[in-house]
């Protein structure tokens, strides 16, 4: 007789499945389905000046979020963009930025297929189109994404994913995005040049970090640790309770298939004594630290010497003897 289809793929999601209960000596028949959320943790604060989620920004007295009293002569020539980096905001996720830092932008009347910049005057102002001249990708940045318009006046404007780029003018420092929103056709751009969103950052994915190198972070963009005084064989345990469990609180269960670059092997969760469900890299329990305030911290690299940055692999980044 032949096996169908259906019959094999479901002979094959049971043999992984099998695998990787195998690699923990655990069942993973716990997981709910409110995955990729972290058990005990608090919301990560917001940038009190990110006007996320407002749709309007300030007087938008000319329709583009300025002031209502932008001359209509032509911007001045706009900083290069440099390379550009991916900066984790705890509103929307992954965030494309310049070489400055600052939140690059798309505009819902631009077009992606052709691209095709519908801002010029005063929307170009308030929102002053990238030049496209320098910039290069940095970390977690598909090149063959950047690309480049040329607009009426001539110039070349940077474009991502064919969508062109913007800032905002009311974006003064490295990390704003009080453009976000501004009329219901602003919006900060992913590293894929689709518009930054929170639900678009998996369960846990890899971030490049200038000091600790590829590290696990968790849906926030929150650094996720290991404790040294923990077990992963023959099966995990967890000797983080109490007033630890606190400081450092559990990352709860992440289905493997909403995770991107870490090590699928050993990536499960289990059921802790005290009744919470847990996520394991390679089968070692993992945590994030309430000293960590924004995405991309790493207070807890290093505290104690037990503390410290998860690897893809699973591995303690920068521990004794890794």
């Amino acid at each position: 007789m032949k096996t169908s289809w259906r019959t094999a793929s479901l002979v094959a999601t049971a043999a992984s499945v099998l695998a990787l209960t195998t690699a923990c000596g655990q069942d993973n028949s716990t997981t709910p389905a409110s995955a990729a959320q972290n058990v005990g943790a608090t919301a990560p604060a917001g940038n009190p000046t990110n006007g996320a989620g407002t749709g309007t920004g300030t007087g938008t007295g000319n329709g583009y979020g300025a002031d209502g009293n932008q001359a209509s002569s032509s911007p001045t020539q706009a900083a290069p963009a440099g390379k550009l980096t991916v900066a984790a905001n705890p509103d929307l996720g992954n965030v494309l930025t310049d070489g400055s830092g600052l939140t690059l932008y798309r505009f819902d009347k631009d077009t992606a297929n052709p691209p095709k910049s519908n801002c010029a005057g005063d929307c170009a102002t308030t929102w002053p189109p990238v030049p496209a001249d320098d910039a290069t990708a940095g970390a977690g940045i598909d090149k063959t994404l950047l690309g480049e318009v040329t607009r009426a006046d001539g110039s070349k404007q940077l474009t991502i994913g064919g969508w062109p780029a913007y800032r905002y003018a009311k974006d003064v420092n490295a990390g704003d995005v009080n453009g976000q929103g501004v009329g219901g056709k602003w919006f900060a751009l992913a590293p894929n040049g689709k518009k930054a969103s929170l639900s678009s950052m998996p369960g846990l994915s890899v971030r490049k970090d200038p000091k600790l190198g590829d590290i696990v972070v968790d849906k926030s963009g929150r650094t996720v640790y290991r404790f040294l005084k923990d077990k992963a064989w023959p099966k995990s345990v967890s000797n983080c309770t109490g007033a630890c469990l606190e400081k450092w609180p559990a990352v709860g269960i992440v289905k493997p298939e909403d995770t991107k670059g870490v090590k699928k092997k050993g990536l499960m969760g289990f059921t802790r004594p005290d009744g919470v469900k847990q996520m394991t890299v390679n089968c070692w329990p993992i945590y994030t630290f309430s000293g960590d305030k924004a995405p991309g911290d790493t207070n807890g690299q290093g505290v104690g010497g037990t503390w410290y940055a998860v690897s893809p692999d699973g591995k303690p980044v920068g521990a004794p003897g890794n």
